[in-house]
């Protein structure tokens, strides 16, 4: 018992910072003037849209100068403020909702606080009743300090202009601490002013503990969570072209994932929409081994009954894609799930054959493109833009969802440099080798 006791002693002294550690908080200069302004969806409508930014410390009359271009007409939208106070500091906080866009129109806005002015930024709304548009899908993010991942995006962007808006899988901040939250104002400088930024939360957005803590000030930067949460869960939906997008909040205890269970039961039972797509940031099926198995059993089963086409997952920082479904004449049928990430952290993973690809060493994106009765995932190298995976899922005449991979015949990258003094890393490389060894044929072109 003694020997059992000590073991267990030290295990647990080696988990501590893992489970409950948090990283120094470094106090960051107070904003004179409005900033870190980030451009979101607002409620469940294609149109609506909220802009959060931050200024000062205290509360300032503050307001949205918004303007038409197309018509030339400027409103002046009030804001609501608050106060946020972090561990080392204190910060305000502004929201303001747009509720009245109209369609296919050009718009200027600035945020002002206290007669202080923001830069200008433009967006734009798009044609509704239409069945064609694109997005951008990162995983994890969590960039270093003074990190590359701004580039990266701007990049993306650049290559596939076609997007209209920017889909996050959660942990896009390092750690709920400001100078990563100012990482990641970084990280989406000029992309998250000019097209809305959807989202979920991940497990590195919140503070450590025995009870687990998401500060209030993830609320007030995606101001949306503000209207849909549940109770304590930041939950979202909204309804765009011919897809309604599910938000889970997935880093939470059982309790409130059972109530995230029985909202989105009840928003799937309502949905009329073509397109379904699920966004969590843990993995229903995990590539790390049997963890995430209370989240597997809260939602997957209603992936499948309602008919979700599409799981977009990060948390694994590798990237794994599976078709998860078989239809009734053998052919391949929703729902695909797919884990991903953007960041400078590799995890080693396990090489599960349930999965159709894998990738390991390097940073991804996926884009998503819908037209018609047709929906098409494409997945890049976020470093080379190099297209690494491929499907469609279509509607049959008989309104089944069969899905097509155009991947199979994209090789796998599977090159790995271990660290000979590191156990864990050699015992990796002998996983990826067996792998290899195992699909030949997946990592050459047929």
């Amino acid at each position: 018992m003694l020997l059992l006791t000590i073991a267990l002693a030290t295990w647990v002294a080696t988990r501590w910072n893992v489970w409950f550690g948090n990283p120094e908080e470094l106090a960051v200069e107070p904003l004179s003037t409005p900033g870190h302004v980030l451009l979101t969806f607002g409620d469940g409508d294609e149109m609506s849209r909220n802009v959060s930014w931050q200024c000062d410390t205290v509360v300032h009359p503050s307001h949205l100068e918004l303007v038409n271009l197309e018509e030339g007409d400027t409103v002046h939208i009030d804001a609501q403020g608050e106060v946020f106070e972090s561990r080392v500091g204190r910060a305000a906080y502004y929201f303001t909702r747009l509720r009245q866009l109209k369609p296919a129109t050009h718009y200027r806005y600035r945020a002002v606080t206290d007669g202080q002015a923001s830069p200008w930024y433009d967006f734009r709304t798009y044609a509704q009743k239409r069945d064609k548009f694109s997005f951008l899908f990162v995983g994890d993010v969590q960039d270093t300090i003074d990190g590359i991942a701004n580039r990266l995006l701007r990049d993306a962007c650049a290559h596939h202009p076609e997007v209209e808006f920017l889909v996050c899988g959660g942990d896009l901040i390092e750690r709920p601490a400001n100078q990563y939250w100012a990482e990641t104002f970084r990280t989406l400088d000029s992309i998250g002013q000019s097209m809305p930024v959807l989202n979920v939360t991940g497990n590195h957005d919140y503070l450590k503990g025995v009870i687990r803590k998401l500060e209030r000030r993830f609320p007030l930067v995606f101001s949306y969570f503000l209207d849909s949460k549940v109770e304590d869960n930041m939950v979202y939906t909204v309804n765009y072209g011919d897809v309604q997008f599910f938000v889970l909040d997935s880093n939470r205890e059982f309790f409130y994932l059972w109530t995230q269970h029985q909202w989105l039961e009840k928003q799937l039972a309502q949905s009329d929409a073509k397109w379904k797509i699920l966004i969590l940031h843990h993995p229903l099926y995990s590539i790390k081994g049997s963890n995430n198995i209370i989240q597997r059993w809260m939602f997957d089963d209603l992936v499948r009954r309602y008919g979700v086409d599409l799981v977009l997952q990060g948390h694994e920082h590798a990237y794994a894609r599976w078709i998860g479904g078989v239809y009734k004449n053998g052919a391949p049928t929703v729902p695909v799930y797919t884990i991903s990430h953007c960041s400078p952290k590799n995890y080693r993973i396990n090489f599960d054959e349930r999965f159709d690809k894998f990738g390991i060493s390097s940073r991804y994106y996926q884009t998503v493109n819908v037209s018609g009765d047709t929906l098409a995932m494409a997945t890049y190298d976020a470093n080379t833009h190099t297209l690494y995976d491929s499907l469609m899922v279509v509607v049959s005449p008989n309104k089944a969802h069969l899905v097509r991979d155009m991947g199979k015949d994209i090789p796998e990258y599977m090159e790995y440099t271990p660290d000979p003094n590191n156990k864990k890393d050699r015992k990796f490389a002998k996983r990826i080798q067996e792998y290899v060894n195992r699909h030949p044929e997946r990592m050459k072109t047929k």
